[in-house]
């Protein structure tokens, strides 16, 4: 089977199309990195909300987002964990404070890696 310009229908892609607040309709493309990050959460999330998963591993998503759009993540990310359980790989200290459990690698002597651990929910 091949596209209608001849190709392989696989590789025509998909264009998405997104209307950010005060924004209009445009290409996702055309989207800032921080407006991306958020559109694709959104979707991702409004799936979640739709047919909960009950696991999920986001890698870090929340880099370009600022501080106003770190605490909105955040705030849905809490409300999806009574269905789903979030592996959040990140560098942001926001993000971090808000886990319930930090797993992370150090290097105290070099080429000797160890990992470490921290609970942070007093009740698990």
């Amino acid at each position: 089977m091949e596209a209608e310009d001849g190709g392989d229908p696989l590789d025509t892609g998909v264009d998405l199309m997104a209307q950010p607040r005060g924004k209009r309709l445009q290409s996702v493309t055309l989207l800032s990195g921080g407006e991306r990050a958020l559109t694709g959460l959104a979707l991702l999330f409004a799936i979640f909300y739709f047919r909960p998963s009950p696991f999920c591993v986001l890698d870090e998503v929340d880099a370009p987002l600022d501080d106003a759009n770190i605490h909105r993540f955040l705030r849905v990310l809490r409300e999806l964990t009574s269905q789903t359980q979030f592996l959040v790989i990140t560098h942001n200290r926001r993000t971090m404070e808000a886990a319930d459990v930090l797993y992370g690698v150090t290097m105290e002597e070099p080429g000797l890696s160890k990992l470490v651990s921290v609970n942070l929910n007093p009740d698990g």
